[in-house]
């Protein structure tokens, strides 16, 4: 009776260490990107235009920057006088002080010219616009305008979560996974969330990066205020890292050989 009682004490001792160390570790299927379906297949295309379709909203900010050949026109049309350098772009404070915002009524206030409505329009069709409006008053210049409020929101099973500034003009999903530092290994690549705003509200939209599809996929490419929320795994558990309970595990163990020993006495 004791030596069939302690087979099955030690039985169940080796099932719970193979239970723990298989439920620590996430198959590579769950955490591989851009999944093909035949794993043979070394090259493919996938047609993916980028497309520069944002369109402005209230409280977005635009760097505008007017360059002439005269220099009193120059200081005429920019917020900052004296030349143009760098130094324009030397800090986030910088570039909010030399912008120009959109208000709620979806106009910048430009000098000389005044109110421009910009709400519903291109970055590309601003710059056409002022580009006529101060053609105006003055001949051989050139228009130069970005958005400088492109900021993503990384959360959830990422990394480094937080908000960040992005300096270009255009964004793509895995370009902002890297800038959080990739996702946990815990992180439901098959449900990724991007919440983007619109006019009224927010839009929810659930991408697969998984999925070789997402590469033609018109969210592949983000937008400013974009927020990307990353849930976790269903069966998310401790990891075999610093943060596994390793000596509720072992003192678990502990006693437990020491309850078949005192058995075994008896």
């Amino acid at each position: 009776m004791k030596q069939t009682f302690t087979l099955v004490s030690k039985f169940a001792l080796v099932f719970l260490l193979f239970a723990i160390l298989l439920a620590s570790c996430v198959p590579q299927k769950k955490i591989k990107y851009l999944q093909k379906q035949q794993e043979k297949d070394t090259t493919s295309f996938v047609a993916n235009t980028r497309s520069a379709d944002y369109k402005l909203q209230v409280k977005d900010n635009l760097y505008v920057r007017v360059f002439a050949f005269d220099e009193k026109a120059y200081l005429f049309f920019n917020k900052q006088s004296g030349s143009s350098s760098y130094n324009d772009f030397a800090n986030d404070a910088s570039i909010y002080l030399n912008s120009y915002s959109v208000n709620s009524d979806g106009n910048i206030d430009f000098p000389i010219i005044g109110k421009v409505y910009v709400q519903g329009l291109t970055v590309g069709q601003v710059k056409t616009l002022l580009q006529q409006m101060i053609g105006e008053y003055l001949k051989e210049t050139t228009v130069v305008v970005k958005t400088v409020n492109f900021r993503i929101t990384m959360v959830g099973e990422v990394m480094r979560p937080g908000e960040f500034t992005v300096y270009k003009d255009d964004l793509n999903l895995f370009e902002a996974i890297a800038t959080a530092g990739d996702l946990t290994e815990f992180a439901n690549r098959n449900r990724v969330a991007l919440i983007r705003q619109v006019n009224g509200g927010s839009q929810v939209h659930y991408l697969d990066l998984t999925s070789q599809d997402l590469l033609s996929s018109p969210y592949y490419y983000l937008q400013p205020n974009d927020i990307i929320y990353v849930s976790p795994l269903g069966y998310k558990r401790w990891g075999l890292g610093s943060t596994f309970p390793w000596a509720i595990v072992l003192a678990s163990l502990t006693t437990t050989l020491l309850l078949i020993n005192y058995v075994k006495t008896f």
